[in-house]
Parts: C-alpha cells; structure tokens; sequence
C-alpha cells in the first residue's frame, strides 16, 4: 500500500500585534438621568382643568402669554385624557323602571412645564386672573 503525503506545516510565522481597541462608554440609565436632571434643574409643571374646553384652551393661552413674557422656556400645552363621568337616572320612581336618563361631565385637561423659572415668572402667574370653571394645580418639580 502507497503511503499517503504528508502535510508540512509552515516554519514561519508571521507575528501580528493585536491593537488595543478603547471601550466606548455607554451610560447606564441611572447616569443619563442624573445628566437630564443637571441640564433642568428646576420645572414649574401646570395642570389646568375645566369643564368647557374652549374656556381651557383660553386660560392656557394666557398662561404661556404671561410665561413668554419673560422669556420662560415652555413644554406643552399637553392635552391628558378627558375625564368622562357618566350618571344614570330613573326617570320615574316606580312603574317605568326601565326608563333612565344618562347624564356626562367631561374634565378636559392640559398640562404646562416651565422650565428653570424665575420668581418673577411665578409672581406674574399668581397674579393672573383665569376664567371661572378652571382649576390650577402648580407643583414645582
């Protein structure tokens, strides 16, 4: 039996320097919200409510007039989901049982952040005069 060749290996080799290649660093989630937080640090966040929407949308115009004024960095106006609260009324007390009348109330809301605002920002918006019907909630953030 004819033996089969066999393979030689190569004598040489050829030496390659590996580079060091820099690790990117990714910031975790905590740091990058640490770094939004530095950037704003303070906001003056608005919710108005109110049960006419034409009203809602009057008062928040003014209240962005008055924020631009002087010179205020605004986000909004957000609209929120518009509360629906429904009732359910018997139209009479005892022989037309299933006879009801439905009533609504619908809550519109919108939602406006000042950011990083001066006192002279927050002494303009008390002194504002708002339709009846619409309701404020200032938090500062």
């Amino acid at each position: 039996m004819p033996k089969a060749p066999v393979k030689k290996k190569p004598t040489v080799k050829k030496s390659v320097k590996k580079e060091k290649i820099p690790k990117l660093k990714i910031p975790s989630l905590a740091e990058s919200r640490r770094a939004k937080a530095e950037e704003t640090t303070s906001r003056l966040r608005i919710r108005v409510r109110a049960y006419e929407s034409k009203i809602l949308d009057i008062s928040v115009k003014q209240i962005i007039d008055t924020a631009l004024r002087y010179d205020a960095k605004i986000q909004g106006p957000i609209p929120l989901p518009t509360e629906i609260k429904k009732y359910t009324v018997n139209r009479s007390a005892f022989i037309y049982k299933n006879a009801r009348e439905q009533f609504e109330m619908r809550i519109h809301k919108r939602l406006i952040d000042i950011l990083n605002p001066t006192p002279k920002i927050i002494e303009s918006l008390t002194n504002l005069s708002l339709p009846s019907g619409v309701n404020i909630d200032v938090k500062l953030i």
